[in-house]
């Protein structure tokens, strides 16, 4: 087995029904929804092409193998990517050694959905990247730090959950244990699986929303001190239904694209 490089934040995740499962969400009509415990309705998947981020020693490609016609699979690692092919011979495997970031999607001309165990350390850079390409995925499933998913689908929001929430409908996958992976992270981590669409507000109103979260704990009042003085800006918010006292993460979507109107 090739040794993990700690620097690219490799843990090799062991369990393969877990490992199946993942694949079964990025390949199957339906999705389930682990924090609602329901299924979720989507539309007759007919996806041949899976993209994978960061296959490692090829342990979810052995999954997505079966499910796919084709795999691209994206490696950083030359040492991985050099024989990730040699493990499945025959099989429609292209790897390709390269920077996920810098992949250039538009290279492909059918539908795909993408899948991965992608590195803690770059979760927002990849996320902002298969969520504003031209050529949207139909759906994207990734194991990711457990805090970061659940802070992405929670209702209290952050920037990135915002971001998220414009761009795509976000589920919630099951959780893995630490003691899954191989090393151990320090952490645990979940699947979150995307179906990616038009942004819902513009440019405009995400603009104001980095404003306002420039200072994510501060009240948002003063946050915006820019736009207006203190007295019109809490007239705004008593006119939207908006806490005088809150802070960036308190407002939905909705808040902003209506506080935008009226900043303008």
């Amino acid at each position: 087995m090739v040794a993990n490089n700690k620097a690219l934040g490799q843990h090799w995740l062991k369990n393969r029904a877990i490992l199946d499962v993942i694949a079964n969400l990025a390949a199957e009509e339906t999705a389930y929804d682990y924090s609602e415990k329901t299924e979720v309705e989507t539309e007759r998947q007919t996806v041949k092409l899976c993209v994978e981020i960061g296959p490692g020693l090829g342990t979810l490609t052995s999954s997505l193998l079966r499910r796919f016609e084709k795999v691209i699979a994206i490696e950083f690692d030359n040492r991985l990517a050099e024989n990730l092919p040699r493990s499945f011979p025959g099989k429609n495997l292209e790897v390709i050694n390269g920077d996920i970031l810098k992949f250039d999607f538009s290279t492909i001309h059918e539908k795909y959905v993408i899948a991965g165990n992608i590195p803690y350390y770059i979760t927002s850079p990849i996320i902002e990247k298969v969520l504003t390409m031209s050529n949207l995925p139909e759906k994207v499933v990734l194991l990711m730090q457990k805090e970061v998913a659940e802070r992405i689908l929670d209702d209290k929001e952050t920037l990135l959950s915002l971001f998220v929430k414009n761009r795509a409908e976000a589920v919630a996958g099951p959780i893995v244990t630490r003691d899954e992976f191989t090393p151990p992270p320090k952490v645990d981590s979940r699947v979150l699986i995307l179906r990616p669409h038009k942004p819902l507000v513009d440019e405009g109103v995400f603009s104001l929303i980095k404003i306002g979260f420039r200072a994510p704990r501060k009240k948002l009042v003063h946050n915006l001190s820019g736009f207006k003085n203190k007295t019109e800006l809490e007239s705004i918010f008593i006119k939207l239904g908006i806490e005088l006292n809150a802070r960036p993460g308190d407002l939905s979507l909705a808040d902003w694209q209506k506080l935008r109107v009226e900043l303008s």
